[in-house]
């Protein structure tokens, strides 16, 4: 049985799906324990150790946000899956940025989608003890009902993609990131992020998304969704992979492809080691150029093209290391002169909508400068 032994947390107060659910678990081998609302779920979280919690997002007492940022605060190693109705995809999006692992959408017509996405979760470690087959290791639930909500709804797939842009300066210990992002359409093609992994490193990525339609804001999501997953195992000292530009886009393409979401990525993807004062640097596709930014000007990075995420037989991905010193900025830029002459004037607005300029844009990281 696929989930042996597994010990699962139900947060549901619907109690014949909280049944319906328990009942197929069981029978795939999991441990569960059920609890109707908030309160009880965080009660039981507790005081008692388990491998991954389901909570639904919509309950009364404490609904399913809140208690999964209390669970996150007692015990941040333990895997979150959230269920959701259509109508609070903002709370989803909240949800993804606070580190749950995975979402589904009610109703859900296939149990076996929960089971995937349990074992999408899942450490390493523990799907290796499971024996899982690869092949089944992701939940496709949302290519069957929420990404083709989003493709009905261009207003829709424009929120959700929104609410997951950060503000377009972000501060961090030791530097700060800022960036400008032109969009021609209501969904935008390109899309960046960025996180302060921990006192030393910070981490950023200039994402394009092919072909150019609503399903790009859902890549967003799962971009996003897959991101915290390694963002979360890194925290708790389960992977290094986040701050390994070679093998996060090794993974991230693993997990395009698995998806079936039939979409293609360029990436440009950095991580800065502060205390090194290092950047290792990732490329994938030929959409962005990199670029040290100082008094002298801009330099090329030479990163040679390779092929986009989400190709099946994909190569290696174009790696560099590079030293930086005080005052040096690292850029990311799409490969349009507009943008380097507007990099250059310092022109930072983050995610706007401008239908009289080329698509795409830039994100500098800038090191603190000596006193």
């Amino acid at each position: 049985m696929a989930l042996k032994e597994l010990k699962i947390l139900i947060v549901e107060d619907d109690p014949v799906f909280r049944q319906i659910v328990t009942s197929f678990l069981t029978s795939r081998g999991a441990f569960v324990t059920q609890a109707d609302d908030g309160v009880a779920g965080l009660n039981q979280f507790k005081n008692q150790r388990f491998d991954v919690v389901i909570a639904d997002l919509s309950m009364p007492k404490l609904n399913g946000l809140a208690m999964l940022k209390a669970m996150n605060k007692h015990r941040p190693e333990v895997p979150s899956i959230i269920i959701s109705g259509n109508q609070t995809m903002s709370d989803v999006v909240d949800a993804l940025r606070h580190g749950a692992s995975d979402y589904l959408v009610k109703p859900v017509p296939d149990l076996y989608l929960i089971e995937n996405a349990i074992i999408e979760c899942l450490p390493s470690s523990m799907e290796d003890s499971l024996q899982i087959d690869e092949t089944e290791s992701l939940s496709y639930l949302e290519l069957n009902q929420n990404l083709e909500i989003l493709e009905q709804s261009e207003q829709a797939a424009k929120s959700v993609q929104q609410q997951l842009f950060p503000p377009s300066r972000i501060e961090y210990p030791k530097a700060k990131i800022d960036y400008s992002l032109f969009n021609t359409n209501e969904v935008s093609a390109h899309f960046i992020d960025t996180a302060l992994l921990d006192e030393t490193h910070i981490m950023m990525y200039m994402a394009h998304f092919y072909p150019h339609d609503n399903r790009a804001a859902f890549a967003s999501v799962l971009l996003k969704s897959f991101v915290n997953h390694q963002l979360k195992q890194y925290r708790n000292q389960l992977s290094t992979v986040i701050i390994q530009p070679f093998e996060m886009l090794s993974y991230l393409n693993d997990r395009m492809t698995k998806s079936g979401l039939d979409i293609y990525v360029d990436m440009s993807y950095v991580v800065i080691d502060l205390n090194l004062q290092q950047a290792a640097i990732a490329q994938a596709g030929s959409e962005f150029r990199c670029y040290l930014r100082n008094d002298e000007g801009l330099t090329p990075l030479a990163l040679a093209d390779s092929l986009q995420l989400g190709v099946l037989d994909w190569g290696h991905p174009s790696v560099q290391h590079r030293s930086l010193k005080a005052g040096d900025k690292l850029c990311i830029l799409t490969n349009v002169s507009e943008h380097k002459l507007q990099l250059l004037n310092d022109q930072f607005h983050g995610l706007i909508h401008d239908t009289t300029s080329a698509a795409g844009g830039y994100i500098q990281l800038a090191l603190e400068s000596a006193e």
